[in-house]
């Protein structure tokens, strides 16, 4: 099972307990910087609440979006970002997109990104190409 989510307008702990509430096992953050001026979603701090919380965390900064195609989905021409997010995910990003594919065919992962819309996000990309690929992969959006 795989879920989405964004931890944009959320607080740390409504965040964690969306995770708890819906069984995550594993957090797979896919910035390409796990850094956030956003107190709590840093790469350390947000590896300690998860933790505490019995979640897993594990940073993928292969399948971050590259920072020259963050504006495509930012500027709503999301055709063009997921093209070329697309692009770079099957160009050097694949061997870790197939291991997080197939850790959410066996465990409740969630990939993170900023975006809490996932239309407006990479993580778009990264769940559709899952699905075609793998139509029994479950995914949600939280």
């Amino acid at each position: 099972m795989v879920f989405t989510i964004g931890y944009e307008g959320r607080s740390i702990d409504e965040f964690v307990k969306t995770l708890q509430q819906n069984r995550v096992q594993v957090l797979v953050d896919v910035r390409e910087n796990a850094i956030s001026r956003k107190p709590g979603f840093s790469k350390r701090r947000l590896g300690e609440a998860l933790s505490a919380a019995g979640i897993e965390y594990r940073h993928e900064r292969l399948l971050g979006n590259p920072k020259e195609n963050r504006a495509s989905f930012q500027n709503g021409n999301v055709a063009t970002g997921k093209r070329r997010y697309l692009a770079h995910l099957n160009n050097g990003s694949r061997g870790a997109f197939d291991e997080i594919v197939e850790l959410g065919m066996s465990r409740r992962i969630a990939l993170l990104c900023f975006e809490r819309e996932e239309a407006r996000c990479h993580r778009s990309c990264i769940v559709e190409q899952a699905q075609a690929e793998h139509p029994a992969l479950s995914v949600s959006r939280l």
